[in-house]
């Protein structure tokens, strides 16, 4: 397979052609879910981390501080590693528009929802992000094999979603329609974010995640400035250490780790991580803030690996383990 050299800021490194950086690596170890579970954690903490914060920090001024520590943390892993920032326009532009579509704006779309909607209906809707996925693969970039048997996962995986926050999550569609069609577009955001971030495998993984967070802080600083006037707050010192921790690992690490499964597993394999999110989230929120323990956990755990494993593990792998059961 050709191979070229790639800007890794400051560093060369060989990396396959864009032909073979598009379409979902063939074999898979398990250090490769591994780096999935990793994600999910790291990405399961916003729930109760998130809700800590805005308690005395409002979501602007939230999201910009929280961009702004993670970016000044791999900034500092970067220069240990002897890494440096690409300064090209070119990257830069990359790097701006995989923020706005995979943070910036569904961010700050679904915080403004949330303010009608309730919060397991956010969560449903939110878990589309998977089907959405599997969806513009299938019809529009066929950059990926999109099989009927991912389409199974993902929709196994949000019933398994729905049962953990229970079945009354479905009642009430409707009532907020504006918010909810805004947050199934936040979803939709984040669906193509998976596959644009494709055109970064080229990158170090921690410098495309330094770059998009040192712009996304940037650019919402002067809008928090301006409309909730930071230096006027007194955060809490609970507020403060979620805001640094989430900062750190699910901004920086999380991030970075994102795209080293886009990498390493293809677009609907990653996503298949919103699901792995729903119970280690509700488990972290039973441990952090006291929430109870919904009565279907096993039964949404249960669906939920399953399309995890649907969504993730290569076809002939899965007819083998099918023909061994039958």
């Amino acid at each position: 397979m050709p191979k070229s050299t790639a800007k890794t800021g400051g560093v060369t490194a060989p990396v396959q052609t864009s032909t073979a950086s598009t379409t979902a690596p063939s074999v898979r170890g398990w250090r490769d879910y591994v780096l999935l579970l990793a994600l999910a954690c790291c990405w399961s903490s916003t729930y109760p981390l998130t809700k800590i914060a805005l308690g005395s920090i409002p979501p602007v001024t939230f999201i910009s501080a929280r961009s702004l520590v993670a970016a000044l943390f791999l900034l500092v892993v970067l220069r240990i590693r002897g890494i440096r920032i690409p300064t090209d326009l070119k990257a830069w532009k990359l790097f701006a528009f995989q923020q706005t579509i995979n943070s910036t704006i569904p961010f700050l779309v679904i915080t403004w929802a949330q303010q009608f909607v309730q919060a397991s209906h956010t969560v449903v809707l939110a878990s589309t992000t998977p089907i959405f996925a599997f969806l513009i693969t299938w019809a529009i970039t066929r950059h990926e094999p999109a099989s009927l048997i991912k389409l199974l996962g993902a929709t196994l995986g949000l019933a398994g979603t729905v049962a953990i926050i229970g079945l009354d999550a479905l009642s009430g569609f409707g009532k907020e329609i504006a918010a909810e069609i805004a947050i199934l577009l936040a979803t939709v955001s984040f669906a193509c974010a998976t596959i644009f971030g494709l055109r970064l495998s080229d990158y170090d993984p921690m410098v495309v995640a330094a770059g998009s967070l040192l712009f996304g802080g940037t650019v919402l600083l002067p809008l928090a400035l301006m409309l909730e006037h930071p230096w006027t707050l007194h955060p809490t010192p609970q507020a403060l250490v979620a805001t640094v921790t989430m900062g750190i690992f699910s901004s920086a690490l999380g991030l970075m780790l994102f795209y080293m499964c886009l990498t390493r597993l293809g677009t609907l394999a990653t996503n298949a991580q919103a699901y792995l999110r729903i119970p280690i989230g509700v488990a972290l929120s039973v441990v952090l803030i006291g929430e109870s323990v919904p009565s279907n956990l096993a039964l949404g755990l249960v669906l939920v690996m399953a399309g995890v494993a649907a969504m993730t593990v290569p076809a002939d792998t899965l007819k083998r383990a099918l023909s061994r059961l039958w």
